[in-house]
């Protein structure tokens, strides 16, 4: 019996019956086969400080892994540069700093991030530094490796992070004052959540954008330091502006990006209101400002008076040069870091940008140009060119028994080019002899280039020099003769820079142009006129911007016309435009049927009584009549209705824009229609 005990004892010894401890060692066997220690995969971020606050963000994927296969390649990171956000932004791998190529812009710390922690105030998670994320990923790898998990560690703050499961890590952060209770760390505080690697946390991560660039445009802004109504800068507006386009490439042309038949179009920011205002002005303004309302006299000092700089010929010619050599050196440095780009040029002004651009382009010099000019001059100046004296000038035009009369008024060349036909008139010069001399004037002009204004729009205002295809109207001169001279459009005196390329495109978003040009005494633009170096000219605004204006009237004067209206970036019209049109339409046929009924009313009143007729001549009378009547009518409805929906003509608007339209106008939202006042404002800043 004994024998048999010891027996079954050692039977249960050596196979003994399951237990719970038994069971759980088994699963935890099972689990740890399973979900054996995988290396963490980092992602780079970069921090950048948006309204106070730290804020980390991820670069895009490609960015990513360029920085990561740099940090890997066993070389010095030392010195090594890496090209992130298509060329926009330097990392500098050995110090951790991302600075921008192309403007000024405070550099941001980089980080290669492998753990997150959430923060306090929002939902967005934090990267640990990397020396701590180096730790925490070797706790963790030996938890899981040995299957010891509830570790603490102390980060170099004196938080406390415990690694509970893999599921549930913890991140305590010490309350203020809470230790002189004696408590300890775990329990102070609210828990944070602890995360491994960047896709268990909600960030997104955008895809590169395409190597190739097809196209440059250089953005202008307005007046002022902020762009928009939350008061971000060009660089920021810009941003966005780019990050549209490659949306739209996506949506619109996505089978072309992916058979890689385009690339994109980069648009880069030129800041000219810092150059501006760090010449010493602000302070000059400071002693003059009054002390009340510090705010708002702030505002219009930094903001609004860059309108007045604009008109004074110094801070102008700053303003010009700032603009110019600004778009000359980031279009040289990209060219250094895109030698394979061969695409167009293109400029887009903002408000008051706008304007700046627009005189930098009427400024510029077509070489080639001016060779053809010069070769098609008339032969009486291209002889001796322009350094004949005014007794020579006149000598040629035989008209030497004036020039005592000029000796007298001490009128020089240059004075000549300065005289109307009104001055000349009060000299006691005859008509004939009049018409010689200034009709002489402008011939000189245009083959010798100089294009000095002969009548000045205002008192103390200098005249910069502009084609003559813009010009003020004569309004002394009613004869038809000579009724546009050649003035140019009343711009203060500055010398323009020479853009080193020749732009294809220019955008005026929410421009001002054609107020400016009035207001300096322009009336109207030759159809001819085209920009020396620009082929076209697309003028863009809200219907409600208060500082955008029409430039076509301005060409066109005397034919009324719509912009162009703008299709929604869907393919269509906003529901509540076509609302309004389709209620337009039907007012009109309402309109055409009860005029229509009307006039047949009066004409069966005043119609004459026919005489008795037989039954069947009755009948076939009262048919034809009401044929004919029906005909008269439906003709009627018809002509009212090609009225109505008569589409306008082809216009000519002139050669600005190659011969096409220029003033193009978007459509509102909704709710912008319910009250124009209301959004007039941010109208003018909605082209971002």
């Amino acid at each position: 019996m004994s024998s048999v005990g010891s027996h079954q004892e050692q039977l249960s010894q050596s196979d003994p019956s399951p237990s719970p401890n038994s069971c759980s060692s088994f699963e935890l066997l099972d689990m740890d086969a399973g979900s054996l220690y995988e290396p963490v995969s980092p992602h780079w971020f970069y921090c950048k400080i948006i309204d106070s606050k730290e804020t980390w963000i991820p670069f895009n994927s490609e960015d990513s892994q360029q920085l990561e296969d740099a940090y890997g390649s066993g070389k010095d990171c030392n010195g090594r540069v890496v090209p992130t956000d298509g060329g926009r932004y330097d990392v500098h791998l050995g110090e951790r700093m991302r600075y921008a190529v192309y403007w000024d812009e405070l550099a941001s710390e980089v980080r290669r991030c492998t753990w997150f922690y959430k923060g306090d105030k929002d939902n967005k998670y934090v990267p640990y530094s990397e020396s701590f994320s180096q730790v925490l990923e070797e706790t963790y790898m030996l938890a899981v490796t040995l299957d010891e998990w509830k570790k603490k560690l102390e980060s170099p703050n004196r938080e406390i992070i415990i690694l509970h499961n893999p599921k549930l890590m913890v991140h305590y952060q010490p309350v203020a004052g809470s230790d002189e209770w004696g408590s300890t760390p775990t329990e102070q505080g609210r828990p944070r959540t602890v995360k491994r690697g960047v896709e268990n946390i909600s960030v997104d991560i955008h895809c590169g954008e395409p190597l190739q660039i097809d196209h440059l445009v250089f953005v202008v802004h307005g007046i002022g330091p902020a762009c928009d109504l939350r008061f971000r800068s060009i660089v920021q507006c810009v941003n966005d502006f780019r990050s549209v386009s490659l949306n739209l490439l996506q949506t619109h042309f996505k089978k072309a990006q992916e058979n890689q038949q385009i690339g994109r179009v980069e648009f880069l920011p030129v800041n000219w209101h810092s150059p501006l205002h760090s010449t010493g002005v602000d302070v000059d303004l400071q002693r003059i400002t009054l002390p009340s309302i510090n705010r708002l006299r702030h505002f219009t000092n930094d903001t609004i008076l860059d309108v007045f700089f604009y008109n004074s010929p110094t801070y102008c010619q700053t303003i010009v040069d700032t603009v110019a050599s600004e778009m000359n050196r980031i279009y040289t440095l990209f060219l250094q870091r895109n030698p394979d780009f061969k695409g167009g040029v293109s400029i887009a002004g903002h408000s008051l940008g706008s304007l700046i651009l627009f005189d930098i382009l009427t400024n510029q010099k077509d070489s080639l140009g001016d060779i053809d000019s010069e070769k098609d001059a008339p032969n009486i100046v291209m002889g001796q060119g322009d350094t004949l004296t005014l007794e020579e000038d006149l000598e040629k035009l035989q008209l030497s028994e004036f020039f005592s009369i000029f000796e007298k008024e001490k009128v020089d060349k240059e004075a000549l080019a300065l005289c109307t036909d009104k001055d000349l008139q009060e000299m006691g010069i005859p008509l004939g002899p009049r018409k010689k001399i200034l009709n002489y004037i402008r011939t000189r002009k245009k083959s010798t280039g100089i294009n000095r204004p002969i009548l000045q729009p205002a008192s103390g205002v200098n005249i910069s020099n502009i084609p003559k295809e813009l010009e003020f109207c004569n309004k002394t001169d009613s004869t038809g003769n000579g009724d546009y001279l050649d003035v140019g459009i009343g711009q203060v005196s500055v010398k323009y820079p020479r853009l080193i390329y020749k732009p294809e495109i220019f955008f005026a978003f929410g421009s001002p142009i054609g107020m400016f040009l009035t207001v300096r005494g322009l009336k109207r633009i030759d159809p001819n006129y085209k920009f020396p170096t620009c082929k076209g000219f697309f003028n863009i605004y809200h219907p409600f911007d208060p500082v955008a204006y029409r430039i076509e009237p301005m060409v066109v004067p005397g034919v009324e016309f719509e912009p162009m209206l703008i299709p929604h970036h869907k393919g269509r019209k906003r529901m509540h435009l076509e609302l309004r049109e389709g209620l337009t339409r039907m007012s009109m046929d309402l309109k055409n049927n009860l005029l229509g009924s009307l006039r047949m009313a009066w004409k069966s009143f005043t119609r004459a009584p026919y005489p008795a007729l037989q039954a069947s001549e009755t009948a076939e009378e009262t048919e034809a009549e009401s044929e004919s009547s029906s005909e008269k009518l439906s003709d009627v409805n018809t002509e009212e209705a090609s009225v109505a929906v008569k589409e306008v003509p082809p216009i000519n608007v002139g050669m600005l824009n190659g011969g096409q339209r220029i003033d193009y106008v978007l459509q509102e939202k909704p709710i912008e229609s319910f009250n124009e006042y209301l959004f007039a404002l941010q109208s003018h800043l909605c082209y971002w």
